[in-house]
This record gives C-alpha cells, sequence and structure tokens, in this order.
C-alpha cells in the first residue's frame, strides 16, 4: 500500500511539473531540498519539514552568490583593460 501511495504521488508530481506553464527559478531551491529531504528523513522521519527548510536555505544561498558574481563582474567591467598604449615619437 505505502508503495501505490507513493507511485501516486510522484506521479502527481510529474504531471504538476509538467502542466505549469512556464519553468520555475528555483535555483538552490531544489538542490537545498533534496539534501534536506535527505538529511530531516534520517534525523527522525521528518523528510518534508527538512525539504522545505532546505529549500529555503538553498534559495537564499544561490541567491547570496548571484549577488557576488553580479559585484564581480561589474568590478571586472570597471577595471581598466591595461596600460594605455604608447604614443609612437616619430
Amino acid at each position: 500500500m505505502n508503495r501505490a501511495i507513493l507511485v501516486s504521488a510522484a506521479l502527481t508530481v510529474a504531471l504538476g511539473v509538467a502542466a505549469s506553464p512556464a519553468p520555475a527559478a528555483a535555483k538552490g531551491c531544489l538542490k537545498g531540498a533534496l539534501v534536506g529531504g535527505v538529511a530531516g528523513h534520517y534525523a527522525g522521519h521528518h523528510a518534508v519539514l527538512g525539504a522545505v527548510g532546505g529549500c529555503i536555505v538553498g534559495r537564499h544561498l544561490a541567491n547570496e552568490k548571484a549577488k557576488e558574481d553580479a559585484g564581480a563582474a561589474a568590478q571586472h567591467e570597471q577595471a581598466p583593460a591595461g596600460p594605455p598604449a604608447a604614443e609612437k615619437g616619430y
């Protein structure tokens, strides 16, 4: 019976993802949810709670990384390309 519930839940999630109109911008959430769900399962059968917490933390870390990457790219664009070209004195 547990297998039937698991299969039906997996099909429901798959159909929900396939029917969504636009792809979700969930950078970090999916990976965090996977890790959090596994950790929650082994830490007292709280997989759903772990997945929710992992999604929140993963999304936060992805946002922080995006801010750092944007700051580094902006700083790189402002830096001069190299020393100015020397004029030839003929």
